[in-house]
This record gives C-alpha cells, structure tokens and sequence, in this order.
C-alpha cells in the first residue's frame, strides 16, 4: 500500500477507531488555521504557517497531538490526567476527545507562531 501523502489519505488509513477522532482533531485544527499548508512529514499529518503549528499521528489504540512542549507547558494542570511526553499528548480512541482543551492548546500555540515566531519542536 502506497504511504499517504495528504491528511485524508493518512486518516482513511489509520486505524478504524481512531479515524473519527483524527478526523476531529483535524477539523479543530483547520478552523483555527485554515490558511494553514497541509503535508504529510516523518509520516505524520501536520499544519504549517511559516513553520510546523502542530502535528498529530495515529497509533493502534491512540492518537498523539502534537503542539510543542511550549505550548503545553501553560496547560500543565489541565492535562495531568492525560499521558504526555515533551511534546506530545496522548489521546485513546476509546474516551471521548477533549476538544475545548485541544482547541486551548492549538490557538496557543498558533498566536505564539504568528506573533512570536516560535520555533517547532525548539
């Protein structure tokens, strides 16, 4: 099977239960950039204004949204029942996906970007 190489691609390959959730996260991301160029890199889905805003990448059983460990850090509290790694938080397929902290995240890490030029993954 070929590999993916747009964001519907990626998400009608993905795991059967998480495409529903991917295809959420991807829709709350393009409303907060929807200028935003859209590529698939180091296979993962990813939005990019001048730089990367955001990824997110499906697994078996879970997603992972992708925005930055400096975007996280501001939502430290809110995202203690969530599994998180640097720049990561993970979503399992099987719990409902938390889409006003996402939409948080994502509008952060959006206005650093267009503001302050914040890096990706820096």
């Amino acid at each position: 099977m070929p590999k993916p190489t747009t964001i519907d691609e990626y998400i009608n390959a993905a795991p059967e239960q998480g495409q529903a959730m991917l295809r959420r996260i991807y829709t709350i991301l393009k409303e907060i950039a929807p200028n935003a160029t859209e590529a698939i890199k180091w296979g993962s889905p990813v939005l990019i204004e001048k730089r990367i805003l955001f990824a997110f990448i499906a697994y078996k059983a879970h997603m992972n949204f992708m925005p930055t460990e400096s975007s996280l850090l501001p939502f430290a509290d809110e995202l203690k029942e969530y599994k998180t790694g640097k720049d990561t938080i993970q979503f399992p397929y099987d719990k409902p996906l938390p889409e006003a902290l996402i939409r948080k995240i994502a509008e952060y890490r959006a206005k650093d970007v267009r503001e302050n030029g914040a890096l990706w993954m820096a």
